[in-house]
């Protein structure tokens, strides 16, 4: 007989060798509609400022002194991006924090790819970046505290038939940029059910190559934060993200613990609007959303192999042996040591 290891125990097996905070020198977590706590590496003195944006000016609110304390309770409301800034001795002990994860009502997975500390000592700049799975649901609460990070473009890996049951409204609501790139799901879904579930990305990077082109062209572009997506913002997002954060110098220890979080991140009942199957017959994404036995929306998986391995870390083994990395990945999409060296001016500290 077969030895079964179930989900929820590849999943631990394989985050417990992680590291327990991913390169991060503090954390904000949300606990309330008008509270976060504030978590952070070490005790040395710092003074606790609240601000409206990363930087230290005289409009900002200090909540403490001089404190030792590696936890704090602060008060910031869900309608409000805010930032907390700790102030060390000198200005190159200071540290920005901001939400990872946004507190909209009815969003999935969005949040910043900000905050994480790159190989060389850098770190990924805070409101530049955002990944998400599908926004069709949000709210008007929502659009609000989205018009407070300064989107001005919104990169939609989804295809066709995605986009006709779910199209995006954020561009609309903000003036932003819209860009797609217009392709066929089925053979995507094709492709990733080959080979019963085992190195299911390796090969999207070639059919996605249009869709990541345009993506690192806005990022590198530097013109507003950048909004990118797909439906559930776990596999060609987080495929994305961990090609952008491996370039930028982030460890893939903490790149493959940022991209597991969709598991817990996503919402897929705000990833799919209620809609009628019988009026799109052919439309393959529907068929993912909702289950044919009970009519209920589809539950976030956690991305592991049916051997245990993580999906990211195949498709990291394969852009490995097959490019020589992600840099040399994205060389093959015409990008240049130039636009590298903007892109890491742009999205690093």
């Amino acid at each position: 007989m077969k030895n079964v290891i179930s989900t929820a125990a590849m999943m631990a097996l394989a985050l417990a060798a992680l590291p327990a905070n991913a390169r991060e020198p503090a954390t904000l977590t949300r606990i309330d509609a008008a509270t976060v706590e504030l978590k952070r590496d070490d005790t040395a003195p710092v003074t606790v400022w609240i601000s409206a944006d990363p930087l230290l000016d005289g409009g900002d609110q200090r909540f403490a002194a001089v404190s030792n304390d590696s936890v704090f309770k602060l008060p910031i409301a869900a309608t409000d991006r805010r930032y907390v800034i700790l102030e060390g001795k000198n200005a190159k002990s200071r540290t920005i924090v901001a939400e990872r994860v946004l507190p909209l009502q009815q969003g999935s997975n969005f949040r910043d790819v900000g905050g994480y500390v790159t190989r060389g000592g850098r770190t990924v700049k805070w409101d530049k970046a955002f990944r998400s799975g599908a926004m069709p649901l949000l709210t008007d609460a929502d659009y609000a505290l989205l018009g407070q990070l300064g989107i001005d473009n919104v990169v939609d890996l989804r295809s066709l038939e995605e986009r006709e049951v779910a199209p995006d409204l954020l561009d609309d609501k903000l003036g932003a940029l819209f860009i797609a790139n217009d392709y066929s799901l089925r053979p995507l879904m094709a492709k990733m059910a080959q080979g019963g579930g085992e190195n299911m990305y390796a090969g999207m990077e070639k059919m996605l190559a249009p869709q990541f082109r345009s993506l690192f062209r806005r990022l590198i572009a530097d013109e507003g934060a950048v909004v990118y997506h797909c439906s559930a913002g776990q596999d060609r997002t987080g495929m994305a993200t961990a090609i952008l954060y491996d370039v930028l110098g982030v460890d893939r220890e903490t790149i493959l613990k940022d991209y597991h979080l969709s598991t817990e991140l996503r919402r897929p009942e705000f990833e799919m609007p209620k809609v009628d199957p019988k009026d799109y017959p052919n439309n393959p994404i529907l068929k993912y959303y909702v289950a044919a036995d009970d009519g209920k929306a589809r539950k976030a998986e956690p991305l592991y192999t049916p051997s245990g391995a993580s999906h990211l870390a195949q498709f990291f083994a394969y852009l490995d042996k097959q490019y020589g990395g992600s840099e040399a990945y994205l060389r093959t999409l015409g990008f240049t040591d130039a636009d590298f060296a903007k892109l890491r001016e742009t999205m690093l500290t």
